[in-house]
């Protein structure tokens, strides 16, 4: 259903619109909601998190059968976790049709891959993903009063 892409500079343009959108990021109003990506931080950002080959920071957009970019997944090493941390982020109006649960499944699928025994994600507790994360056999690490960190062994 959907594939990966490892995006090009000139594609962060869906980065930017995906970070903007009100409705894609309404799951991060505990922390200000939407995300400003200019275009001048494009190229550094890039080279840190797309164009290297350190197995610790890992980005690629989610494509649908169309060709389309309908998403984004990462991961990156948090030294305050000392734990790979998860992102999927499936822009708004194409939610609600299997893409995210498809996006969670390849990005573990890299991972395990690129050597990685365990991922987490640390979900804001009234976001729906959490649900998602829970079916795809990741569980509840621990809790506090801001988040559920979630993990899945690989």
């Amino acid at each position: 259903m959907v594939k990966i892409y490892k995006p090009k500079l000139e594609d962060m343009w869906f980065r930017q619109e995906l970070l903007a959108d009100s409705d894609t990021m309404s799951y991060n109003h505990a922390y200000g909601g939407t995300i400003d990506f200019p275009k001048e931080y494009w190229n550094d950002w890039y080279n840190d998190w797309v164009n290297n080959d350190d197995v610790d920071y890992y980005y690629r957009y989610v494509v649908n059968e169309n060709d389309e970019f309908v998403g984004e997944i990462a991961y990156h090493l948090d030294k305050e976790y000392n734990a790979y941390i998860a992102d999927v982020i499936i822009f708004s109006k194409y939610r609600r049709r299997g893409y995210g649960k498809e996006a969670l499944k390849l990005l573990c699928k890299a991972a395990k891959e690129n050597g990685i025994k365990c991922i987490y994600d640390n979900i804001v507790l009234d976001n729906k993903a959490i649900k998602m994360f829970l079916d795809y056999g990741f569980y509840e690490e621990y809790r506090n009063d801001e988040f559920i960190m979630l993990k899945k062994d690989l």
